[in-house]
Formats: structure tokens, C-alpha cells, sequence
């Protein structure tokens, strides 16, 4: 029969999984493409980046430890929020350590153009150009925002368009 809740155990595991996959949803959530994000918001997940992929470790580390100590006295309720707190936990741990903002901006393997007069871009369609002698070129910023580096040539120099 499970024993009665111990608190400290319990408010010592709540507080290190929220520490644990707040070092990565924090982030991950105010960093997000094509949203606005304030000079402090950015300063904070840069922040919290930064130190994530140790302190989702060490966290996930504790919430284990409570967990196993706390598994033989929880009821049936108390051992599913155990084990889903040990799932999210364990991701983000695992989340901290890989760059998914790779998944989201798929590089372009070779840029491909068209005539000016072939272009099917609005009039209002704001665009990066580049002239090198003869040569020239124009990315459309709506595609440059969204993958944010283009490796082209220009004039035989190679470049790296960015936005």
C-alpha cells in the first residue's frame, strides 16, 4: 500500500523539472522565426541557452534520483506524473544539446534564377541585389528570411547572401 506523500521530496522534484524544461521551452519559445522578440527577451534565451545543455543534465540527473526514491511510496495517479514529468524532463535535456533551428531553415543547394522578365514576383515584392561588374543578381527577401544564407556566385566571386 503507498505511503503518504512526502512533500520535500516532492516539491524538491517539482522545482528541478521545472528548472529542467524551462531551460529549454523558454528558450525555444521566444526564439521563434518570424516573431517579434525584445532585446531583453533575446538576452534571457540566449542566456538560459547557454548554460541549458549542463542544467537540463543536471536536472534530469535529480528528477531520476526523486523519482526512484519517491516511486515506491506514490499511488497509481502519482507514478504517471512521475514518469511523464521524467519524459518532458529527459527531452529537453536531449533538445538542449541539438541545434533545431537547423530542421527549421533548410539550406538551398544551388540558387536558381530567372529573367527579369520571367520573374512572377509582385511589383512590391522587396528583393537583396548584388552587382559585380556585368553580373548581377536579386534574392527575394521573402525567400532570404526564410532560409537567411544563400552561397552564390557573382561575377566569378563566390558570396554569401544573408538576411
Amino acid at each position: 500500500m503507498p505511503s503518504a506523500p512526502r512533500p520535500f521530496p516532492w516539491f524538491l522534484f517539482t522545482i528541478s523539472a521545472l528548472v529542467g524544461m524551462g531551460l529549454f521551452f523558454v528558450p525555444a519559445f521566444i526564439i521563434r522565426p518570424f516573431h517579434h522578440q525584445t532585446p531583453s527577451a533575446l538576452a534571457l534565451a540566449m542566456a538560459l541557452l547557454q548554460h541549458a545543455p549542463w542544467g537540463t543534465f543536471g536536472a534530469a540527473l535529480l528528477c531520476l534520483v526523486l523519482a526512484f526514491l519517491l516511486w515506491g511510496g506514490a499511488n497509481r495517479g502519482r507514478k504517471i506524473i512521475l514518469a511523464t514529468t521524467m519524459v518532458l524532463v529527459v527531452f529537453a535535456a536531449v533538445m538542449a544539446r541539438l541545434n533545431y533551428f537547423e530542421w527549421m531553415f533548410h539550406p538551398v543547394p544551388a540558387a536558381q534564377f530567372e529573367s527579369a522578365a520571367a520573374s512572377k514576383l509582385d511589383k512590391s515584392e522587396m528583393i537583396l541585389a548584388i552587382r559585380y561588374g556585368s553580373d548581377a543578381r536579386a534574392y527575394p527577401i521573402r525567400e532570404m528570411a526564410y532560409h537567411h544564407i544563400l552561397n552564390d556566385v557573382v561575377g566569378g566571386i563566390p558570396v554569401a547572401v544573408t538576411y
